[in-house]
């Protein structure tokens, strides 16, 4: 994968501009693409991960499940293997969430080594905001189910990264 920082900035632009109108669950519905910035943030500062194909899709690991970007579109703007990266990572949207959640627990033991790290931090990311800032209408059992489904797939994925899974044991931590 092209390791060059111009890489990483493509990414993180074009992830802002197919996030741009959207926002958070959470109570401040802050802008999305804070998310993607956070995955990076947790992955090169907490974890010293500097791998920067790793960081850039984190940066687009929601676009192709939460945009109408397409994964052709991915591939001619960042070639085809950052593309099938972030496509490991990406829900059928067209299933309903239960089955989702469930696919995710199924295939994280087949997960490659990068697609772990950005889950890892996606899942890192998720469970710090649920317990700062959970959406509304989440009442405190629907914050313990989403932590304990988090950590049934966490605990599926390949051990590539103990200090990325002692953050998540420290994010599970946070559980109400």
């Amino acid at each position: 994968m092209n390791n060059d920082i111009g890489l990483l900035v493509r990414a993180l632009d074009f992830a802002a501009r197919k996030h741009r109108m959207q926002r958070r669950k959470d109570d401040d519905a802050s802008p999305y693409i804070n998310h993607p910035i956070a995955l990076m943030k947790v992955l090169s500062i907490e974890a010293g991960i500097g791998d920067l194909g790793v960081l850039s899709a984190a940066a687009l690991h929601d676009t192709l499940e939460d945009t109408e970007t397409t994964q052709a579109e991915l591939a001619a703007e960042f070639g085809i293997e950052l593309a099938l990266l972030v496509a490991e990572m990406t829900d059928d949207k067209s299933l309903p969430r239960a089955e989702r959640k469930r696919l995710q627990i199924e295939h994280a033991p087949a997960m490659s080594g990068q697609a772990t790290l950005v889950k890892l931090a996606d899942k890192i990311c998720n469970l710090r905001d649920a317990s700062a800032s959970p959406p509304s209408e989440w009442n405190v059992e629907r914050q313990r189910e989403y932590f304990d489904w988090a950590k049934a797939v966490v605990d599926r994925l390949p051990k590539v990264n103990a200090r990325l899974e002692a953050i998540f044991q420290a994010a599970y931590g946070l559980r109400p």
